[in-house]
């Protein structure tokens, strides 16, 4: 080949290659047409809350016509927008879990596409979505019987029980229709406590039903399971009546986690061990009232004197 053929072939050569350096260079730096994506990572239709539709906002560089559509596994399932104009700016969409038939689709991960007609470009977002309808499900130990004294003093203060899910969601604690605790992280497994306290407020002596349950990612809710009852005790006394002879010695039982009491009859005042309480009843026939006191909180019973 003619040594002025071969330099005009090899400058062709580098006037192509630095053609197409500059044009790979400039894609490169070409902004995308679709800039400040949040798309909700998980949701559920039949959640009945804020999380029952997945937004899919965005931003648009230049005036489009755009439509939008669900996949999954590379097929159309539900079209978002048909086809409609938007301006530059924020674009705010959202995914219900149905098709366009009104069907619910079935729990699976879902991809967002976005169709720009005037660019004619089609962009898959790279946030899936997924669809989550499944509540998750509590394992704990059932049924429980327990007493706790909520008076503060470090004893039997409160109930606690571990428990399981299959799936990382928020705990739930229940005392009847109120909750008292749903916890702050969400794990597979955990403890629930209930200090005896509604409102702020020691509860009143008393039987109280605990029930669990629990909130995924998705807010979908398990079905509340009672598990428990909770039997709230300062103090008690066996007998609600006693019967003794005038200046004869009586007993009584008192259960309280405290390790000593306070009691009053007739007039009489006095401290004694926690158990069986053993005390003399007046010398004088007639009926009193026996006040045995624990942390502020009393039991009574009448003393009849005959």
């Amino acid at each position: 080949m003619p040594r002025p053929l071969a330099t005009v072939l090899v400058l062709a050569l580098l006037a192509a290659t630095a053609t197409a350096f500059a044009v790979t260079e400039g894609l490169k730096l070409e902004r995308t047409p679709i800039f400040g994506t949040d798309v909700a990572p998980i949701f559920s239709p039949a959640c009945n809350c804020a999380k029952e539709e997945a937004a899919i906002d965005f931003k648009l560089r230049k005036r489009e016509r755009l439509t939008v559509w669900i996949e999954r596994d590379g097929k159309r399932v539900a079209t978002i927008v048909p086809g409609k104009n938007y301006p530059v700016g924020p674009v705010r969409l959202a995914f219900d879990g149905f098709t366009d038939s009104g069907r619910l689709l079935p729990d699976a991960t879902y991809v967002p596409v976005v169709h720009l007609g005037r660019s004619h470009r089609t962009i898959r977002l790279p946030n899936p979505i997924v669809l989550d309808t499944t509540p998750p499900r509590v394992t704990v130990q059932h049924p429980l019987h327990a007493v706790i004294s909520p008076d503060r003093d470090g004893r039997k203060d409160r109930f606690t029980v571990p428990y399981s899910l299959n799936e990382r969601a928020h705990g739930i604690l229940f005392v009847g229709d109120e909750r008292v605790q749903f916890t702050r992280g969400q794990k597979e497994k955990g403890e629930l406590e209930w200090n005896g306290r509604l409102d702020g407020r020691a509860v009143r002596p008393g039987n109280y039903v605990l029930s669990i349950s629990a909130h995924d990612t998705a807010w979908n809710k398990a079905t509340p399971i009672p598990f428990a009852v909770v039997q709230v005790r300062y103090v008690a006394l066996g007998r609600k009546r006693v019967l003794a002879k005038p200046g004869t010695h009586f007993a009584i039982r008192v259960s309280t986690d405290a390790p000593t009491v306070r009691w009053r009859l007739a007039g009489g005042t006095g401290t004694a061990p926690r158990g069986t309480l053993r005390l003399r009843a007046p010398r004088t026939p007639g009926v009193y009232t026996l006040y045995v006191t624990v942390n502020g909180h009393s039991a009574k019973a009448a003393v009849v004197v005959a």
